[in-house]
């Protein structure tokens, strides 16, 4: 099995003396560690110290050269499991809460989406003071797990709260991390729906698209996978019903599919990937249209707008995604679609590349919230960039909706 991967980033605290015991213990429970050391840490622990213990390189300098050219600050940011800060100073928090860099600790801070444990250590007036209380809750509103402190003496004498959590208790932590990473969304109720819609002309023919199901599909088994209630609602599609996806619900018009996603709401995600029909045909000949008839035209009445009825419903999601196909003017259109449907994120994709997106494996997406762009990804494998949404953009989004105590 794969070693989980640690970044450690040690910052000014008298608690910085717990980390070198942290390091050993984490690598004899098997985890691969790298640390990050800030010029203030150095007042209590050198770098050479940290080292030793390590193995490897400690990085301390957002300007090397040397360093940036062989795991900079974006790559320390990424090529992780998890993030321990540990101890955290109140400086430090500040700095993070506030969305400084002008280190290579605050800078990876800034940069990173992995999961983020902070253990502060401070003294108990530091702790309990305003500032210090709102730059937590600003943490906490970005997804960041901010442990408690434990009571005992503290370095200036004082006895109260403010003691970093021993090591001990942070392998604990760590280990239970790694055990219910699969589950992190466990107690979430998801509806998603998937492939393309059908609206009859006549008994043989229909209008429809070229989305195959396959991305609505890899999100929902990913979803369930990960401990959520999942409710798929789907298009006619050739792939088979997704594991462990316990309401699979079968539809073929726009009309039905707007039905069943009504009578299953309210939940508490919503991801609309199907590719449903802006419009069916108004009259629909109960015979087969024949051939003979060689000039034929069809008036067409618009379909209900599933995405924007749920967006503006009074049970509404907590979280509300929608998927843009769009085949130019990708940003604006996708701006526009997202004011207009009222929802929280749309993932826009640009149907017309090569890379053959409807009906195909492979898949790109530019993820756009409040008329900004949170994340691009490149073509990858459509279960890998589900995997990607959900871990890296839609779990910190529904955690900060939610509330930690929840998920």
């Amino acid at each position: 099995m794969k070693k989980k991967k640690i970044l450690l980033i040690i910052t000014g605290s008298i608690a910085a003396y717990k980390s070198l015991y942290l390091i050993r213990i984490l690598q004899d429970a098997g985890f691969d560690l790298n640390c990050i050391i800030t010029k203030s840490a150095e007042k209590f622990i050198t770098s050479l110290t940290v080292s030793s213990l390590l193995g490897n390189k400690v990085y301390n300098d957002l300007f090397s050269l040397d360093d940036e050219t062989e795991m900079g600050h974006i790559k320390l940011a990424k090529e992780h499991d998890l993030i321990i800060v540990a101890p955290a100073s109140a400086n430090f928090i500040s700095k993070i809460s506030h969305g400084l860099a002008d280190d290579l600790a605050s800078s990876v801070m800034l940069a990173t989406k992995l999961p983020t444990f902070i253990f502060p250590a401070m003294n108990s007036s530091m702790l309990n003071n305003f500032f210090t209380k709102n730059n937590f809750m600003r943490l906490k509103q970005a997804g960041i797990k901010v442990f408690g402190t434990e009571s005992g003496e503290l370095a200036c004498g004082d006895v109260g709260l403010g003691r970093m959590k021993e090591p001990e208790e942070i392998l604990k932590i760590s280990k239970e991390f790694f055990l219910n990473e699969n589950n992190i969304f466990k107690g979430v109720s998801a509806l998603i729906t998937a492939g393309p819609t059908q609206e009859s002309i006549d008994p043989v023919r229909f209008l429809s698209n070229y989305s195959s199901g396959k991305q609505g599909y890899a999100l929902a088994e990913q979803l369930a996978d990960m401990g959520a209630n999942v409710c798929l609602v789907s298009g006619p599609t050739k792939i088979n019903k997704p594991k462990n996806v316990k309401n699979f619900i079968k539809v073929k018009t726009a009309d039905e599919m707007f039905e069943k996603c009504l009578k299953n709401i309210p939940k508490d995600l919503f991801i609309s990937v199907a590719a449903v029909s802006d419009w069916k045909i108004k009259n629909y000949s109960k015979n087969k249209i024949k051939k003979k008839n060689t000039k034929i035209s069809f008036q067409l009445t618009e379909n209900r707008d599933i995405l924007k009825f749920i967006s503006t419903h009074n049970k509404r999601p907590k979280l509300v995604v929608g998927f843009a196909a769009e085949t130019n003017e990708i940003e604006k259109n996708a701006k526009l679609k997202l004011k207009r449907k009222k929802c929280d994120l749309i993932v826009a994709n640009n149907v017309a590349s090569s890379e053959n997106i409807m009906g195909g494996d492979m898949n790109s997406a530019h993820i756009y919230s409040n008329s900004n762009l949170v994340a691009k990804y490149q073509s990858m494998k459509k279960v890998d960039l589900s995997k990607k949404l959900l871990t890296e953009i839609i779990h910190p989004l529904l955690h900060k909706k939610i509330g930690e105590n929840t998920l």
